[in-house]
C-alpha cells in the first residue's frame, strides 16, 4: 500500500486517540467554568441607564419630545392632585422623610461605621466611590438641563435646585443598594432585601408625585441612576466569589469553594486534569493567609485518592502588594523582592518553585498542573497530598528530622534557593521522613542574609521540639559556627514568620538567646535599610494617603 494511502488511516487513528483523552481543551468562545460578568440585573440596569442617558441626549440636541414629555409628566401630577386629602397627605409628607439629607446621611454613616468594625474596606471603598460618582453625576445632568420643578400644579413639600433628575430618590436608592450589597449576605436574605428596596424606593416616589415634589421621569430617572449606579459597582468590584459577605471567623484570603465555585472548580479540574472530584475540604486555613488551601478528593484509574490544592485569586494579588509595600517602608530591607502584577503570575511562579525545589533533591509535594478558573482572575496550583503527614509542631523528632532538616537548607543553599517561610506549618512529617510544602515566598538567588534567616528559623523550629544544645550540634556537622553566628545575628522578630514567633512567645524557653550563647559571638545584623527607593515609596505613600483623604473629606458633606 502506498503511504499516501495510510495518511488519512493514520491520522483518524491519531486524531481518535486525542478525542479519548480525558482531558479537554475550551474552544474559542466558550465561557470559562467560572465566568465574572454582571449577571441580569447588572445587564439590565446598565441598559436602562444607558437608555435613559440616550433619551436625554436626544432631548439636548435635537429639542424634540421635551414638551411631550413635559405635557405627559404634567398630567400624571393632575391626577395624583385630584386624589390628595388630608390624611393622605399627612402619611405621604411623614414617608417623604426617609429622602431627607439628614435620613440618608445616618443611613450612610451606619454603613460606613459597620463596614469599618467589619473590616470590609474593599466594600467602604465602592460604597464612598459609588456615591461620590453618582453625587457628580447628578450634579453635572441638572447643571445642563436646569428643569423647573413641576408647572401648574401645587408643591406641597420644600424643595430647591432643579428637578431633573430627582436627587433624593437617586441617592436613597444607592444607600438602599449600599445596605444590600455590603451588609447582607447572598443568597435568600439578599433577594429579599431587594424585593423591600424596590418596595420602600416605589412608595418613596409615588410620595413625591403625590407632593409634586418631582416631575414623574424625573423620579424615573433618578431610580434608574441610584440603582444603576450602586449595582454596577458592587458587582463590578466586589463580586461575590472574590469579596463575600459573611459574618462569623475567617481570613479575607480564604474563599469560600462551595456552591457556585466548588462546581466550577470541579469541572475545571475534570476537564484541564481529567480527573473527576468527588468532593473539595478547606484545610490548614489557620497557618495559611495569601491562599485558599483545599484538600481535593479525585477519581481516576488508580481508584480515590487526595491531592492538594491552592486558590488564587485577584484578592491574593492585592493583598501580595499591600503586604510588601507596607514591609518596605516599615523595613526596608526585609522584603527583597517585587510583588506580582496578575494572578496568572502568583501560580506559575509557585509550580516553577515546586520544580526547582524538586530538581534539587528536596522532598516536597509533586506539582500535577495548573487549572483555569477564570482567566486571569482564579486559577488554582493541585499538587500532591501529604497523606498520613503531621505538622512537626504535633509530631515528635528524633536526630534524623533534625538532620533532615537542616540538610533541607544546605540543599537550598546550594541550589541557590530560599524558602523565606519556614515554620511548624510548612514542615510535615511522615514515616520519619521530613516533607516541606508551600513554596509560594520562595526565591532565586536570595540574599546572603535571607539565606541565614532560614537557617534560623530552621533550628528555631528543631529547637522549639528538642532543645537547642542538640540542634546546634547537629547544625555543626553540616554548617560552621561562622555561619551559625550570623544566621542568629540576623534573626529578629519580625524575620520570622508570625506562627513561628507566636509559638517561641509560648515556649517557656528563650531559645533564640539559648542558640546565641551557644554559638559565636557576633555583632547584630540590623534589618533597618534605609535606600532612595524606600524613602521615594514611604513619601509617596503619604502623599497618596493625603489626597484620597483630602477627596473624601472634600465631599463628606454628600454622604
Amino acid at each position: 500500500m502506498d503511504i499516501a494511502d495510510q495518511q488519512p488511516a493514520e491520522r483518524l487513528s491519531r486524531r481518535q486517540r486525542r478525542e479519548d483523552r480525558k482531558v479537554q481543551r475550551r474552544p474559542t468562545g466558550a465561557p470559562p467554568p467560572l465566568p465574572r460578568e454582571l449577571g441580569k440585573s447588572g445587564r439590565f440596569w446598565l441598559s436602562m441607564t444607558a437608555l435613559f442617558v440616550l433619551i436625554l441626549i436626544i432631548v439636548a440636541v435635537t429639542g424634540s419630545g421635551a414638551m411631550r414629555i413635559t405635557q405627559l409628566d404634567t398630567w400624571i401630577l393632575e391626577g395624583f392632585a385630584r386624589v390628595r386629602t388630608a390624611l393622605l397627605t399627612d402619611l405621604t409628607e411623614a414617608y417623604s422623610t426617609l429622602g431627607t439629607r439628614i435620613s440618608v446621611r445616618i443611613l450612610r454613616w451606619g454603613i460606613i461605621i459597620a463596614l469599618i468594625v467589619f473590616r470590609r474596606w474593599r466594600h467602604l471603598v465602592v460604597f464612598v466611590g459609588s456615591i461620590i460618582v453618582l453625587e457628580t453625576i447628578v450634579g453635572a445632568i441638572a447643571l445642563i438641563f436646569y428643569r423647573p420643578r413641576p408647572l401648574n400644579v401645587e408643591i406641597l413639600v420644600g424643595w430647591s435646585g432643579p428637578s431633573l433628575p430627582s436627587r433624593t430618590v437617586a441617592s436613597l436608592a444607592i444607600t438602599l443598594i449600599g445596605i444590600t450589597y455590603t451588609l447582607i449576605v447572598p443568597g435568600k436574605p439578599r433577594e429579599t432585601a431587594k424585593w423591600v428596596i424596590g418596595v420602600l424606593v416605589s412608595l418613596y416616589a409615588l410620595a413625591l408625585l403625590y407632593l409634586a415634589a418631582n416631575n414623574p421621569s424625573d423620579v424615573v430617572f433618578g431610580a434608574i441612576l441610584g440603582i444603576g449606579v450602586g449595582v454596577m459597582a458592587f458587582r463590578m468590584f466586589t463580586p461575590n466569589e472574590v469579596f463575600p459577605v459573611a459574618y462569623g471567623k475567617g481570613k479575607a484570603a480564604h474563599l469560600d469553594v462551595g456552591g457556585r465555585r466548588g462546581e466550577a472548580i470541579k469541572q475545571a479540574i475534570d476537564e484541564q486534569l481529567g480527573l473527576r472530584v468527588t468532593a473539595l475540604k478547606p484545610v490548614g486555613l489557620e497557618a495559611s493567609g495569601g491562599s485558599s488551601p483545599v484538600r481535593v478528593t479525585v477519581l481516576d484509574d488508580e481508584g480515590e485518592r487526595h491531592l492538594f490544592a491552592k486558590v488564587f485569586a485577584k484578592t491574593h494579588v492585592r493583598s501580595d502588594r499591600w503586604y510588601k509595600l507596607g514591609r518596605t517602608i516599615l523595613y526596608g530591607g526585609l522584603e527583597d523582592e517585587s510583588s506580582f502584577k496578575t494572578v496568572r503570575r502568583i501560580v506559575e511562579y509557585e509550580d516553577h518553585m515546586l520544580r526547582l525545589m524538586r530538581d534539587a533533591g528536596i522532598r516536597i509535594a509533586k506539582p500535577y498542573g495548573i487549572v483555569e478558573i477564570t482567566p486571569e482572575a482564579e486559577y488554582m496550583l493541585i499538587t500532591e497530598f501529604f497523606d498520613g503527614a503531621e505538622e512537626i509542631g504535633k509530631s515528635e523528632i528524633d536526630e534524623g528530622i533534625i538532620d533532615q532538616g537542616l540538610d533541607l537548607v544546605l540543599k537550598m543553599w546550594d541550589a541557590g534557593l530560599a524558602h523565606r517561610d519556614l515554620k511548624p506549618a510548612n514542615l510535615m512529617v511522615r514515616d520519619g521522613e521530613l516533607l516541606l510544602i508551600d513554596t509560594g515566598f520562595a526565591q532565586v538567588r536570595p540574599s546572603p542574609w535571607r539565606q541565614a534567616i532560614d537557617l534560623a528559623n530552621m533550628m528555631l523550629v528543631l529547637g522549639l521540639r528538642s532543645d537547642a544544645q542538640t540542634v546546634y550540634e547537629r547544625a555543626l556537622e553540616v554548617f560552621t559556627p561562622d555561619e551559625v553566628a550570623e544566621a542568629f545575628a540576623a534573626t529578629h522578630g519580625i524575620a520570622s514568620p508570625s506562627q513561628l514567633r507566636s509559638e517561641l512567645k509560648g515556649d517557656q524557653r528563650d531559645l533564640v538567646d539559648e542558640f546565641r550563647s551557644l554559638a559565636p559571638t557576633r555583632r547584630r545584623i540590623p534589618i533597618q535599610v534605609w535606600s532612595f527607593k524606600r524613602v521615594l515609596v514611604t513619601i509617596g505613600v503619604v502623599l497618596i494617603s493625603l489626597l484620597a483623604f483630602g477627596l473624601v473629606a472634600g465631599n463628606a458633606r454628600i454622604l
